[in-house]
């Protein structure tokens, strides 16, 4: 761990995301022991709060957010004496040079500046910082997601960042990559025997990812209809979790070698472009209905919205990665607000077996292998193999699918579940880029994005309605079954 004093900066520090995930993961680094004495924290906005304002409000924030068997109010004080509020318009430069004064940082010191703010600042904030004498060879800059609505707007954000920081002090955020479920597709994939022979397109007949959301847009409708699912979930969470899937093994650990394998399985998605879009994507909107036993508006009904819109709130997509390893082995993407259950899992069926030697025998039909990550809101593994039901049975041996079941609650026994951000801040702190998206990343996830972004605006496929608290559109279904699969629900 880095001992030189670092101070980290929220830029957007009273925000939704600041509050409720940022400033809880550092508590919690914080209580457990992880956040080293050199490092202290300030939250910065354009709002003019007193700092005891601040404090104050990010107490009542922490109290709300995390459990109380979690906080204590003895600890709490302790952290917030590493707390600071300055008041900074990231369009204002001379707020920036007060800004430094109110830092006061030493020629040692490390920056960490995270903008917790809309995409549209990005920019401004790194020049101010660079014109205000912020930026050295230590200075970090970490940016949330979304990062663009496009490749075009995608490549002037990072122009604009890559003219003040280089490359390897930018860390973009990914939160999925933070999830313990999600590092460990790598431990299982790498750290085991088991899996890598099997691991093609030989043994393996296709892979479902699946993000279910039962919640709306939950007051963020403008920022929503601008982005859609597939923007919003699909170019980043879910094409990130599909290179992890479909990786080679990279030499080593090293930031660069696991990022250079993630971006050879980005470019060698198959483009889903013109035509394309009509047999392999499908794109629906939420009208009201039912979930969790509640009714609910329909999406153009939500607090915000208006009369008519053509953003999608669910995409299901069937696509392919062009290489030896996974040729003919489809790849399922789907993703939806407003679905009957909460869930996000990675789902692998393997190939049948060639022949059944029990068929004769008035056995069950066999069923496939499959391993299922689930990585929210349970964390586990599970492999499903068949097995001999115990017993006797006069017409032969009856078999059932038993699951082999990895779960890291029960399997690792631990006071609570950490939030993906707590690893994510380690490693910033600590200067590891391994978990963060690289540049190159970004843009080939933008650039397969944009082929299916715009075969629907040239074939004009509008959103398929789905009544809330169901599975999506029809079309959904018949996206996998006329390839003879079925969604794993």
């Amino acid at each position: 761990m880095n001992k030189k004093h670092c101070t980290i900066v929220i830029f957007g520090g009273n925000g939704d995301l600041a509050t409720r995930m940022l400033l809880p993961s550092l508590y919690h680094l914080y209580t457990d022991g992880y956040l080293p004495d050199c490092v202290s924290i300030v939250g910065a906005a354009r709002q003019q709060l007193d700092p005891g304002a601040y404090i104050d409000l990010v107490h009542t924030k922490l109290k709300h957010y995390i459990h109380d068997e979690h906080f204590d109010e003895d600890q709490w004080k302790s952290f917030a004496g590493r707390l600071r509020y300055c008041k900074v318009d990231a369009n204002e430069p001379e707020d920036f040079k007060a800004f430094a004064a109110f830092l006061s940082l030493s020629e040692n010191d490390e920056l960490v500046c995270y903008l917790s703010t809309s995409q549209k600042l990005y920019g401004a904030i790194c020049r101010n910082l660079k014109q205000a004498g912020l930026v050295t060879a230590d200075t970090r800059v970490v940016m949330e997601k979304p990062i663009g609505q496009s490749l075009e707007s995608s490549k002037i954000i990072n122009d604009n960042v890559a003219e003040i920081f280089p490359e390897q002090n930018i860390f973009r955020i990914d939160h999925y990559l933070g999830k313990e479920t999600v590092q460990n597709i790598l431990a299982m994939r790498f750290a085991n025997s088991l899996f890598e022979p099997l691991w093609n397109t030989a043994d393996i007949d296709h892979v479902q990812i699946t993000t279910s959301e039962t919640v709306g847009v939950e007051g963020r409708w403008s920022y929503y209809n601008d982005s859609g699912a597939l923007r919003d979930m699909v170019q980043n969470h879910m094409l990130q979790l599909l290179a992890l899937i479909a990786m080679e093994p990279p030499s080593d650990f090293d930031p660069d070698a696991v990022r250079n394998e993630k971006v050879k399985v980005l470019r060698s998605l198959r483009p889903i472009i013109d035509k394309d879009v009509q047999g392999h994507t499908v794109r629906g909107q939420y009208t009201s209905g039912s979930v969790d036993g509640k009714i609910v508006p329909g999406y153009c009904e939500e607090q915000g919205g208006v009369a008519e819109s053509t953003t999608e709130t669910f995409v299901a997509i069937r696509t392919n990665i062009d290489n030896w390893r996974w040729a003919g082995v489809p790849f399922y993407l789907r993703t939806g607000k407003r679905l009957p259950y909460r869930y996000s899992e990675v789902y692998i069926q393997f190939r049948h077996v060639p022949h059944s030697i029990f068929s004769k025998l008035g056995g069950s039909e066999l069923q496939p292998n499959k391993l299922i990550i689930r990585l929210q809101p349970e964390e586990s593994i599970k492999l499903l193999l068949m097995n001999k039901v115990p017993g006797l049975n006069q017409k032969g041996i009856k078999l059932k699918e038993v699951p082999l079941n990895l779960s890291l609650t029960e399997a690792f026994k631990k006071p609570r579940r950490r939030m993906a951000y707590e690893r994510l801040f380690l490693d910033i702190i600590g200067n590891n880029t391994t978990l963060f998206v690289r540049r190159d990343e970004i843009e080939a996830a933008w650039s397969w994005t944009d082929g299916i972004i715009d075969g629907w605006q040239n074939y004009m496929e509008v959103p398929k309605s789905y009544q809330a608290g169901t599975w999506g559109p029809s079309a959904s279904f018949a996206l996998t079954e006329r390839h003879g699969h079925t969604w794993h629900e």
